[in-house]
């Protein structure tokens, strides 16, 4: 299972998911209408580190953060 946090204003209980990869993560997560926004304009992070490929690999035990922009002064 892979563990998927919601950081920031997104205000989500973290989930536990079987996915394979980023892609499976995003089809699963555009089904909830309230994350569709976040998902379009948020950063990615896998075990804390931020990731752009969508084939990106998961494995059991990872850890995903969805990382809303947020301002900053």
């Amino acid at each position: 299972m892979v563990r998927v946090e919601f950081l920031g204003p997104i205000s989500k209980e973290p989930k536990e998911l079987d996915i394979q990869n980023l892609a499976e993560l995003s089809e699963k997560l555009k089904e909830d209408e309230s994350l569709k926004e976040w998902l379009e304009c948020s950063a990615v992070a896998v075990n804390d580190k931020l990731v752009s490929s969508k084939e990106y690999p998961l494995k059991d035990g990872d850890k995903v953060s969805l990382l809303p922009p947020v301002c900053g002064g």
